[in-house]
């Protein structure tokens, strides 16, 4: 026998329970799907979602469990309900008037009313038993989707800009000019045999020089040229550490730099350092970039110098021997993806930029002054007007056609990263562009690959 529930204008149908054995739900996680392209509805139109539980051991105890779910949009409604859970699908139908995304969020609550966890029922005292165990829980504990679905997202524009944005910028950037490009390099040891490290030093207009780490291959020395690469760094809120690159290429020169240009240990920083470095980076008390008072001016706004420092990397990058001339490419995730938007359209010639759960896409979208609150995280900078000249979207619109951009991953439960905003910005990107939008994925998750989970636009040539 199936129920059908009503919720308001929205219908869920659950399924009538079966038999049960204990430990059901253990490894269980929820996949989501949409009974369409969940980018392709259009306003006023129903979407379908199909939450469909995995791995379920067994027969679910029947009137035990709960699927618990939250239904929310751009312009602030909200709704919540909780249905049966057995073992079998839960489906829920919603729409939205307007331009936007739904968002839709379920995890299965137990008997105690508590939201149930993953939980491992194997032998962990073996190495095998202990990797397996590793492997499980790497996704987390919780059982829950988190995606969404949205509603003529072409048609969402570019929130508005300051009427001086490239007369301010101009003249930040003039500030640099007057700063000669010098680095000062420190030779570090490398495992890697095909490459030769440095911590480097990188002067630099503002508080701060630019710092990281630099591999040239050796075929440098044969002649050989390559792509430049500029590697950027996600938000570390107050960690105030640059780790050495687990990671370098073979067959490019590459550049990985913080966002804070802080004193690197191979120049002799300390731990007081660091500790100095944490208090000079805060701001009121916030972690930084995020005091209103501060952003209000838009030449002392934390982003500032490092919107310089990105530009200064990238400058340094094009005098290095080996360099071929021609490709110069930038990436980086989350705070790492602003940073790459940046650099993309700063005017330093970036032919290639890889900016993935991009952050700080239309920061308007938390203003204070809305009538209702937009979907977004706890992670979001407080709207004042001083942002509009670091907006992703809004240097997304001058990035010049022979910059081709990829947006690999745009969470549709990612509230991090909206992605109201993310649509916004690749529908402001005139260059060729790519992006791939992961239903089920918030900012730091990704759901296990499934049929429905991945939807791809591009304007590319070659489709990639």
């Amino acid at each position: 026998m199936k129920k059908l529930v009503a919720v308001g204008t929205f219908t869920v149908v659950a399924f009538a329970s079966l038999c049960a054995v204990a430990g059901a739900v253990d490894g269980v996680w929820l996949k989501g799907t949409t009974d369409k392209d969940p980018l392709s509805y259009r306003a006023g139109e129903e979407a379908v979602f199909t939450v469909e539980p995995v791995d379920v051991d067994g027969v679910v105890p029947e009137g035990q469990y709960m699927y618990k779910w939250e239904r929310s949009d751009d312009y602030g409604n909200f709704q919540n309900g909780t249905v049966p859970f057995d073992g079998k699908p839960f489906v829920y139908r919603t729409t939205l008037d307007k331009p936007g995304f739904v968002r839709l969020y379920v995890n299965i609550i137990g008997p105690d009313g508590q939201v149930v966890r993953r939980r491992f029922n194997g032998d962990a005292t073996t190495p095998e038993g202990r990797a397996a165990m590793n492997k499980f829980e790497k996704p987390g504990k919780f059982i829950f989707f988190d995606g969404g679905a949205g509603f003529d997202v072409d048609s969402l524009a570019a929130p508005e800009e300051p009427a001086d944005f490239d007369e301010f910028w101009k003249k930040q950037f003039a500030r640099l000019d007057k700063v000669p490009i010098k680095c000062d390099r420190v030779a570090m040891e490398t495992k890697n045999s095909n490459v030769r490290m440095w911590a480097v030093r990188i002067d630099c207009a503002g508080l701060r020089p630019v710092t990281g780490y630099l591999t040239i291959p050796i075929a440098v020395d044969e002649g050989k040229t390559f792509p430049c690469i500029l590697e950027t760094h996600g938000y570390n809120a107050d960690s105030c550490t640059h780790s050495l690159p687990a990671w370098v290429p073979n067959d490019m020169i590459f550049l990985t730099i913080n966002a804070h240009g802080l004193k690197l240990k191979e120049f002799g920083a300390t731990e007081a350092d660091t500790k100095a470095l944490r208090w000079e980076i805060r701001s009121h008390d916030n972690t930084y970039a995020f005091d209103r008072a501060q952003n209000k001016d838009p030449e002392v706004a934390y982003f500032n110098g490092m919107v310089l420092r990105v530009k200064r990397a990238l400058q340094y990058l094009k005098t290095v021997e080996g360099w071929n001339g021609k490709d110069l490419y930038a990436s980086g995730g989350s705070q790492g993806g602003l940073q790459t938007i940046w650099a993309a359209a700063c005017g330093e010639g970036v032919t290639f930029a890889r900016s993935s759960i991009t952050w700080c896409c239309d920061m308007r979208m938390n203003d204070p002054r809305r009538e209702k609150k937009a979907a977004t995280g706890n992670w979001y900078i407080p709207w004042v007007e001083g942002l509009g000249y670091y907006d992703a979207v809004t240097w997304a619109k001058r990035i010049p056609s022979t910059c081709r951009v990829e947006i690999p991953r745009a969470g549709l439960g990612d509230y991090t990263c909206p992605p109201m905003g993310l649509a916004k910005l690749y529908n402001a990107i005139t260059a060729p562009k790519k992006i791939v939008w992961v239903q089920g994925s918030e900012h730091g998750y990704v759901p296990p690959e499934y049929e429905g989970r991945d939807f791809t636009r591009s304007t590319m040539d070659d489709g990639r």
